[in-house]
C-alpha cells in the first residue's frame, strides 16, 4: 500500500473512532467548528425537527441542519448522516412519496439511526418508512449500493471535510445525481492551504478543521468533476481564537459555508439569458427563495438571469415553480461570480440559528 493510502486509511479509522467511540454527546467536542451553525432555520424545518427522537438528537454532532427549498416528493441522499437526525426531519419534509437515504461510515451511528425507523414512521403516520440507512463511505457511494442517476438532491452537513479525498466525494456525488440534481452542503473552509502540522493533527481531523480546504480549491474541484460553479448561500465565522489548539493553527482563519452545486445535462445551452418570475409555490418559501448570497427570487418579481442560472432553474426541481420568458429589450442579467467567503459580511453564530433553539444541547 502506498504511503498516501496508508495516511488516508489512518485518517478514516481515526475519524470513525472519534465519532463512534470517543464522543458521547456534543459537549465532548473540543472546538466550535462542528458546533457553529451554518444557516438560520425556517419555521417548517424547526417544526420537522421536533418530531425526532431525543436520543437521535443527543447523538448528533453536526452544526445545525442544511435544508434547501422544494423538497416535496424528492429522493434525497444525506452524506454522513450520523445518528439520523437530519434524515428523520427530511422524511417529514419530502412526504410519504419522497424518500431519504442516509450513509455513514460509523457503524455505531448507523445502528442508532436504524433503531428508531419504526418510531419515526409512526410519528409521521406514513404507511411505510421512507428512510433507510447505509453503512458505507461517502467517497464510495456506488460501492455502497447508491445507484447512478437515482438521486434528486444530496445534502451534507459538515462532513466532506472529514474525507481526505474531496474530489472523489464530489465525483461519486455527481454520478449518483440525476441531471438537474443538486449537492447542497455546509462545510468548513480555510483562508489558506493548511500546514502539515495541522493536516497531521488527529484531534483537528475529528473536529472538522484539519481537513478544511482552502476555499479556492472547492471551485476548481467542482468544475473539474462536472458541476457548475459553486453558489455561496450563507457564511458563518468560526471562533477558534480561544481554542487550546490555536498554537497549532497559527493565523489561519475558518468559516462554515453553505454551498450549492448543480449538475446540468451534458451539452446544455448556457448562453441564453432569460426572464424568470417566481410563483411563490414552494412550501415554506411562499414569499421568496434565497437562491444564493446575491440572488433572491421574490414572488411575482421579473428578474433577468444569466444562461447558466436559467438552465439550472429549467432542468432542476425548481422548474414548475417559475415562469420563463424572453428578457425585455435592453435587460442585462445579474452577473454571477464566485464569492470569497472571507470577503463577505460574515454572519456571527446566534441562538436562533441553532437546530432546536438556544436551550437545546443538540448542536
Amino acid at each position: 500500500m502506498a504511503c498516501c493510502e496508508t495516511n488516508k486509511s489512518s485518517i478514516i479509522e481515526d475519524v470513525k473512532e472519534y465519532y463512534g467511540k470517543t464522543l458521547k454527546n456534543v459537549n465532548d467536542l473540543a472546538t466550535p467548528a462542528c458546533k457553529t451553525p451554518s444557516q438560520q432555520l425556517p419555521k417548517h424545518v424547526k417544526e420537522a425537527l421536533t418530531s425526532v427522537h431525543e436520543e437521535v438528537v443527543s447523538k448528533y454532532y453536526g452544526c445545525g441542519i442544511v435544508v434547501p427549498e422544494c423538497l416535496q416528493d424528492m429522493n434525497i441522499l444525506d452524506l454522513g448522516s450520523g445518528s439520523g437526525r437530519d434524515c428523520y426531519a427530511l422524511a417529514k419534509l419530502v412526504g410519504e412519496r419522497g424518500f431519504v437515504t442516509g450513509i455513514d461510515m460509523t457503524k455505531e451511528q448507523v445502528e442508532l439511526a436504524n433503531k428508531y425507523k419504526d418510531y419515526h414512521q409512526k410519528q409521521l403516520g406514513f404507511p411505510k418508512s421512507n428512510v433507510k440507512f447505509v453503512n458505507g463511505y461517502i467517497e464510495k457511494l456506488l460501492e455502497a449500493g447508491i445507484e447512478q442517476h437515482s438521486i434528486d438532491l444530496i445534502i451534507s452537513n459538515c462532513v466532506i471535510n472529514l474525507c481526505k479525498d474531496k474530489k472523489e466525494v464530489l465525483k461519486e456525488a455527481f454520478m449518483v445525481l440525476k441531471d438537474g440534481g443538486e449537492l447542497y452542503f455546509s462545510d468548513v473552509y480555510a483562508d489558506r492551504v493548511l500546514s502539515d502540522d495541522v493536516r497531521s493533527h488527529k484531534l483537528l481531523w475529528g473536529e472538522c478543521v484539519a481537513g478544511a480546504l482552502c476555499w479556492t480549491e472547492l471551485g476548481e474541484i467542482a468544475k473539474d468533476v462536472g458541476f457548475e460553479a459553486p453558489r455561496l448561500v450563507t457564511c458563518t465565522s468560526i471562533a477558534l481564537e480561544k481554542s487550546d489548539l490555536k498554537e497549532v493553527l497559527g493565523d489561519a482563519k475558518f468559516v462554515s459555508v453553505v454551498y450549492r452545486l448543480f449538475k446540468l445535462q451534458k451539452g446544455s445551452t448556457r448562453d441564453q439569458a432569460c426572464q424568470v418570475s417566481y410563483k411563490g409555490s414552494v412550501s415554506g418559501h411562499e414569499e421568496a427563495i434565497k437562491f444564493d448570497r446575491n440572488l433572491t427570487f421574490k414572488k411575482g418579481d421579473d428578474i433577468t438571469v444569466d444562461g447558466t442560472t436559467a438552465a439550472i432553474l429549467q432542468q432542476s426541481r425548481f422548474k414548475d415553480h417559475f415562469i420563463f420568458s424572453k428578457p425585455k429589450c435592453g435587460a442585462e442579467p445579474k452577473e454571477v461570480t464566485e464569492v470569497n467567503p472571507f470577503d463577505v459580511q460574515i454572519i456571527p453564530p446566534n441562538e436562533e440559528s441553532r437546530c432546536c433553539g438556544g436551550k437545546s444541547k443538540c448542536c
